[in-house]
């Protein structure tokens, strides 16, 4: 199961398996659309608030962001308005 907000790895896969070449304009831009917010989803999640199967999925997918702030938490100690402890 995906964390809200994610792509499930199921459908990952099933996007995956079939050929470029057999998909048609429609289901190719849907599945670039969903890539692409399932690896900003991935990049904004903190490591410590994926599931572990969040975890193995974006590892295997190479959406991994290595128990890195979010970039929320990022834009927020910038500014000076999150807590200097990570």
């Amino acid at each position: 199961m995906a964390d809200t907000g994610r792509q499930s790895m199921t459908d990952k896969a099933a996007a995956s398996m079939k050929p470029e070449s057999q998909k048609s304009m429609t289901e190719q831009a849907g599945d670039k659309v969903k890539g692409m917010s399932d690896s900003i989803s991935s990049t904004l999640q903190p490591q410590s608030e994926k599931s572990t199967t969040q975890k193995v999925g974006d590892t295997v997918s190479g959406n991994s962001n290595e128990d890195q702030e979010s970039l929320t938490e990022k834009a927020k100690h910038a500014m000076g308005m999150g807590s200097a402890e990570k």
